[in-house]
């Protein structure tokens, strides 16, 4: 199969029962149109919250998430249907390097985290994937998840302070559509509340539309250069781990649903994310991963053509021309990013749990107990280490912990007799 070029399913209008159509095949192009509107759709959400969050330019964001996806889709050789949107792993140590730098120093932690992530790929294509499940067991990803969760309680905090009474109607909006909701607009709960907050606060006359008025309708996107600074640097370093984690999880979630035997395809989709990522920090857009709200789409319809995610990837990039919308999302005033910040962040330290639950992790094991206790306190009270020039933040020293920790106290288990 060429690169833009899809066998058709069936005769391209339907999908019969117990049928899915494969990423090498397309419906109808009209119909494949229409699904890659709705990966639009489901991304967009979430993808927006971040550059909402951080104050990154939202169009840029959005162009460098739809140029991603591209790359991804080539580098993958059409053969995992994925989505790169905004990676919430990145909303910590953007916050730390913003607060003691600038956007620009934050943008250099994302293309060191790329290339990390890209360089990471390789080696996978070289030696398999093995060395990844052994470096990073349930119990350290779950650990890593959690505390790039709650370390931004602090961050949420603040914000809500600013505003409490926007910050409340915020969270109740997206409690109330969380719980009530069905279907798609449950799964965007977050921005929904978004939504309600803004117009909340927008009625009470505490959003400034300055810069959404001055803002033109159609034009590139703003591009910012990144600046590197090793202190900043290090800060990232954790999400390089979050990425790989959730990159494999994609994969293995598209396999498993596809019935295909993707893991030849492991090391590219690292790569292609890492690249993504690294164009994404070069350019003045947030970090890619792979996304999950993506996948709830291809169960829902069982449409796994990669021929949408190109229709979803043209489609941002052509959204991401207008400086208007995005003006509009800069605008969100504190209040409200103080209640989906807590909405949010809780949500993301959650999902850290969950994947000890998924995984059946056993804290009767001391190490695994000892392992999450100590990784969870470092990272959540940002327990800092100063050497010289360099400064070691909480989900640094925390990651360590967890990444160092396990390994050294498995193999004092393993010399002493014991097993897991």
């Amino acid at each position: 199969m060429s690169l833009l070029s899809w066998k058709l399913h069936g005769n391209g209008k339907s999908i019969k029962e117990g049928e899915v159509v494969n990423p090498d095949e397309r419906l109808a192009w009209p119909l494949t149109i229409g699904v890659g509107i709705q990966h639009i759709a489901a991304m967009f959400g979430a993808t927006f919250l971040v550059p909402i969050i951080t104050g990154f330019p939202p169009s840029t964001t959005l162009f460098f998430s739809g140029i991603g996806t591209i790359l991804f889709l080539i580098i993958t050789k059409n053969r995992v249907p994925s989505y790169l949107g905004s990676s919430f792993a990145f909303l910590a140590p953007i916050a730390a390097a913003q607060a003691s730098g600038s956007m620009a120093v934050a943008l250099g932690g994302v293309v060191v985290t790329g290339v990390l992530l890209a360089v990471i790929g390789l080696i996978v294509n070289a030696v398999g994937i093995g060395w990844i499940n052994w470096l990073l067991p349930p119990i350290v990803t779950g650990s890593i998840v959690m505390i790039i969760g709650f370390n931004l309680a602090g961050a949420a905090n603040n914000n809500f302070k600013a505003a409490p009474v926007t910050a409340i109607v915020t969270l109740a909006a997206v409690a109330i559509i969380g719980a009530v909701a069905r279907g798609f607009l449950g799964r965007i709960s977050i921005f929904g509340g978004i939504i309600v907050g803004y117009a909340f606060a927008a009625f009470q006359g505490d959003i400034n539309f300055d810069g959404v008025k001055a803002a033109k309708w159609v034009a590139l996107p703003s591009f910012t250069t990144p600046s590197f600074d090793i202190n900043a640097i290090l800060i990232f370093l954790p999400v390089v781990l979050v990425l790989v984690a959730e990159n494999v999880g994609h994969v293995k979630a598209v396999a498993t649903m596809t019935g295909k035997d993707l893991d030849s395809s492991m090391g590219n989709a690292l790569f292609a994310d890492g690249v993504a990522t690294t164009l994404a920090g070069a350019g003045g857009g947030s970090g890619t991963t792979t996304y999950a709200e993506n996948i709830g789409v291809m169960a829902a319809s069982r449409i796994y053509s990669t021929a949408a995610y190109w229709v979803a990837g043209i489609g941002a990039v052509l959204l991401s021309l207008s400086p208007k919308f995005g003006a509009v999302l800069s605008a969100t005033p504190a209040g409200v990013l103080g209640g989906v910040g807590v909405a949010l962040y809780g949500m993301i330290g959650v999902l850290g749990a969950k994947i000890w639950i998924e995984n059946k992790v056993n804290f009767g094991d001391s190490t695994n107990l000892f392992i999450a206790g100590t990784t969870m306190i470092i990272g959540i009270a940002d327990m800092t280490w100063k050497r010289g020039d360099y400064s070691f933040g909480g989900i640094v020293n925390g990651t360590l912990v967890a990444v160092i920790g396990y390994q050294v106290l498995r193999a004092l288990n393993k010399a002493a007799g014991k097993t897991e």
